[in-house]
């Protein structure tokens, strides 16, 4: 029988097992992932305790046309309801706790913007368009400033968008172009953030561990403190052809031989490589070394560049990095100030970004509990600063040296909260900051072969998934951009009849474009 060997835990290569069973009749036993950490997940990742501070490195949104990852998640039973699958979860929690965002900028007064314009000059309104008409190759090794005046950084559209998507100036017009075909449906809401879908609990309890446990249950093999540091290939270009897997288990090196029947699926790069975790009292230590998700990745693309060219991707950290934070609360009074602030209820409110903040900060509360074993009485909310590297408003350095009790200091100078209020939130809190310095490498400016091929012309068994391999039309940094290279790679290799859905295309539809124009016209 044949095999497949995994490199990687994140939800592209749990999404791929999955696929190997469901679709290519894969026997779980058959089916290796390999996950040089002690912990399963990949970017998916939450943890900690209601003592210590939970942990939450980020979080993704969904929306309704997110085709691959709701199939997938269709037949995993949640780990409530087994009788209720993840992705009749997601949207019962969608519809039990929709976001309806009025508060969705503060100024730097503290008071709430009004975003019913966009903000556009004609300018920006015919640059916009531009872009969203432009044929992709005409944007190849652009960044989003070579396709706009400096007034459109400054307009209600950008603060949201940048905020929404964790887009900078500098990025990629490339995945700018595929965010803005794709997502133009929700510009009509997009300040309100009502199209937007998140999971019931964070993503780690709410997709992870139910995949997790569906894999398991049928045999699948998760070796953890295992890397692969190597493939060896069989000699000629003419054909790619994996016949060693080479790894370190537990610093013992191995070696596997891997047949041509058999499957390689390799998670290529991590956009939360190299991440620390600071605390409440100290600020992320500077990251030491990058794991293996990146040097295997260099060492398979010497010498062939239809492996791509990871150095597009890794080698600009001050482009690539923000900071994000986990805040742990024994009381609700922040909570509780917020919803009153902004006029929604926990849960309710989507993100609130203060565009005065010299980090660009920006937070949010879902409806609680966020962790399932987060206790009654405890509440957890989360937050990130674009910018980190810039000395803060009220704390005097960048937020890269500052500890968690100091950023949440910074968040409430921008927050119009008595000091009460304040006194209470900063005793009752512990904030548990975390750097990532590749956390938007995916988005930096990019030529258009520098991301391989989800399966490169001629490979026999050698497939590349996860947020580095290249899929016409979507856009990376989602879960759903994971699960369709996932995939995408079993049904190439497979030969399987049935491909993924298409990816959804709403600037095609008139009505789509007519609302869209519609809302970058309101005044």
């Amino acid at each position: 029988m044949a095999k497949a060997y995994l490199v990687g835990s994140g939800i592209a290569a749990l999404a791929a097992a999955t696929f190997l069973i469901r679709e290519g009749g894969f026997e779980g036993s058959d089916i290796h992932l390999f996950e040089e950490k002690q912990d399963i997940g990949g970017s998916l990742d939450a943890g900690g305790t209601a003592e210590a501070g939970y942990t939450m490195r980020g979080g993704r949104m969904f929306e309704a046309e997110y085709r691959c990852t709701y199939d997938l998640l269709s037949g995993i039973p949640s780990l409530d309801d087994p009788s209720v699958s993840v992705t009749q979860e997601i949207r019962s929690a969608h519809e039990e706790f929709s976001w309806d965002d009025i508060a969705r900028l503060v100024d730097g007064d503290g008071k709430i913007v009004d975003t019913t314009s966009m903000g556009f000059s004609e300018r920006d309104r015919l640059e916009l368009v531009r872009c969203l008409a432009s044929p992709e190759g005409r944007l190849d090794g652009k960044r989003i400033t070579d396709c706009f005046g400096e007034h459109f950084f400054t307009t209600n559209f950008w603060f949201l968008w940048c905020t929404t998507f964790a887009f900078q100036p500098w990025h990629s017009a490339i995945e700018f172009h595929r965010y803005l075909r794709r997502f133009i449906h929700l510009l009509p809401e997009f300040a309100s953030m009502s199209g937007i879908q998140r999971t019931r609990y964070n993503q780690y309890d709410s997709i992870v561990r139910p995949l997790t446990a569906w894999l398991r249950e049928r045999g699948v093999t998760l070796h953890t403190g295992c890397h692969v540091t190597d493939l060896g290939l069989a000699p000629g270009h003419r054909s790619t052809t994996v016949e060693t897997l080479c790894l370190s288990r537990h610093g013992q090196d191995e070696k596997i031989a891997v047949s041509p029947e058999d499957l390689v699926l390799v998670t290529n790069g991590s956009m939360t490589d190299a991440s620390s975790l600071g605390s409440h009292t100290a600020a992320p230590p500077p990251a030491p070394h990058r794991s293996d998700s990146w040097l295997l990745w260099h060492r398979l693309s010497r010498g062939r560049a239809d492996f791509g060219n990871p150095a597009a991707f890794d080698k600009r950290v001050k482009e690539s990095r923000w900071e994000s934070f986990t805040v742990t609360a024994e009381d609700p009074a922040f909570l509780d100030a917020l919803a009153e602030f902004s006029g929604r209820e926990t849960g309710r409110g989507g993100l609130m970004t203060f565009t005065g903040s010299n980090w660009l900060i920006t937070i949010v509360a879902q409806s609680q509990p966020v962790y399932r074993d987060q206790p009654d009485g405890v509440s957890v909310w989360w937050g990130y600063g674009l910018f980190p590297g810039r000395a803060g408003n009220h704390t005097p350095k960048p937020m890269t040296m500052c500890s968690g009790r100091e950023i949440l200091e910074e968040i409430l100078h921008h927050l119009p909260f008595d000091e009460a209020v304040r006194a209470r939130v900063l005793r009752t809190s512990r904030v548990v900051p975390c750097l990532m310095p590749y956390i938007t490498s995916q988005f930096l400016a990019r030529r258009r072969h520098d991301r391989p091929e989800v399966v490169p012309d001629g490979s026999v068994n050698l497939a590349f998934i996860g947020q580095f391999a290249e899929v016409p039309d979507d856009v990376v940094f989602t879960v759903e951009y994971s699960v369709r290279t996932a995939w995408t790679a079993v049904a190439q290799l497979l030969d399987l009849p049935e491909q993924p859905p298409a990816v959804y295309k709403g600037h095609h539809d008139p009505h789509v474009l007519a609302a869209a124009l519609e809302t970058m016209h309101r005044r």
